[in-house]
């Protein structure tokens, strides 16, 4: 079957919306000015094909849900995780937890920036918990440098911390974090966070 005979499931310019998580107006804007594929009806509303729906997100780097990519036939990624820090019982833990929750993903662990680095730039894992304090390396600077490149694909990133200084969240989500927590961690909320994220809850 061709990829033009599964172009059957077509959505309007607010269900677009919905799915990438911005407002009615935001994706007409991406239509008219040529960024997402899409075609009139006579009565001169926006509709888009679920193909021309999921490469746009895809070549932005936005999370596709699961069920979009089904309906077209295409494989489903299961979620995958890093654990970067240099806590390795910590490290470990977090890994089991992980794994006992989320059974079809895969988790990576990463103890210093080197190692952190190889993962980030040959897996792509999709959810990253980063520890600030690591050796050899400034995790602030590997925040920002996480979040400012394409290389990595845009994950989602979960900054935790021993440290007690003021601001901190503040900082961390202005270099690019999408959540903070300091040590130690409520694994409760932890994981009620990650399926937030995946669209599993």
């Amino acid at each position: 079957m061709s990829g033009k005979t599964r172009k059957t499931i077509i959505y309007s310019a607010l269900e677009v919306a919905n799915i990438c998580g911005v407002v009615n107006q935001t994706a007409i804007n991406w239509i008219r000015n040529g960024y997402l594929t899409a075609f009139n009806t006579p009565g001169g509303q926006y509709r888009v094909y679920l193909d021309d729906l999921i490469d746009f997100m895809k070549e932005r780097n936005m999370r596709i849900p699961d069920d979009l990519l089904n309906a077209a036939g295409r494989k489903v990624l299961s979620a995958s995780f890093l654990i970067v820090d240099d806590d390795k019982g910590l490290n470990t833990v977090l890994a089991k937890f992980l794994q006992r929750e989320f059974k079809d993903a895969t988790v990576y662990q990463a103890f210093d920036g080197f190692e952190a680095g190889t993962l980030l730039a040959n897996k792509k894992p999709s959810f990253i918990i980063l520890d600030l304090s690591l050796p050899g390396v400034d995790g602030f600077k590997l925040c920002k440098k996480i979040r400012e490149s394409a290389d990595y694909g845009n994950p989602f990133i979960f900054v935790v911390t021993a440290l007690n200084e003021d601001g901190l969240e503040a900082k961390v989500k202005e270099l690019g974090a999408n959540e903070f927590s300091r040590k130690p961690l409520n694994l409760t909320n932890m994981a009620a966070m990650c399926r937030k994220y995946f669209g599993t809850d």
